[in-house]
């Protein structure tokens, strides 16, 4: 008898305690998970600069110049680096409605129901919509000059700075796992 009691309890505490650990971890996301969101939404980005400040920028700029073939290394890898960005998005629009003290459970439901590839058209006009309004004309020329100066770095490299650089600046929303055991005490 005290088995058939016994056995299902320690199953349900193996169960509570696998999905509390995977609450837990709901709560971060991974530095390769940012660097993958970051060579996933760096053409998204160039795009939307080249859009809106087609008027502001120099004839011979970088953009002009040798933009193409910058942003050409992100577009390469964009295909390998969306599952990675999508976690990401999930885990960031989940702290959003934790934040606001709502459960969005329509958007959940509809992401965790369509399939990845098929949000993929709706993530990139959305994203690059967000971006472009977010672009002040003034800033135009401070943008292409950072670009200029990242462009010497491979596109990996890119993505794993912005993602160290995330993990630095102590980002919350949503905020950097620890992938050192030893900094997760400090």
């Amino acid at each position: 008898m005290t088995k058939r009691v016994v056995a299902p309890a320690l199953a349900i505490v193996a169960l509570a305690t696998a999905n509390a650990a995977h609450a837990q971890q709901q709560d971060c996301v991974g530095s390769a998970d940012l660097g993958d969101t970051v060579l996933y939404a760096m053409p998204i980005a160039y795009d939307a600069v080249s859009t809106t400040c087609a008027r502001q920028l120099k004839a011979d700029g970088f953009i002009a110049r040798d933009g193409g073939a910058f942003i050409n290394n992100f577009r390469a890898r964009q295909d390998s680096a969306w599952p990675g960005a999508f976690r990401l998005l999930k885990t960031f629009m989940a702290q959003n409605n934790a934040e606001k003290g709502k459960s969005d459970a329509d958007m959940t439901a509809l992401l965790s129901a369509l399939p990845e590839e098929n949000l993929r058209p709706f993530v990139d006009g959305l994203v690059g919509q967000m971006i472009a309004k977010e672009i002040k004309p003034d800033s135009c020329g401070k943008i292409e000059r950072g670009m200029e100066l990242l462009s010497p770095l491979p596109a990996d490299n890119l993505a794993g700075l912005m993602a160290f650089i995330a993990e630095i600046a102590d980002i919350k929303n949503p905020s950097i796992c620890s992938a050192d055991p030893a900094a997760a005490k400090n």
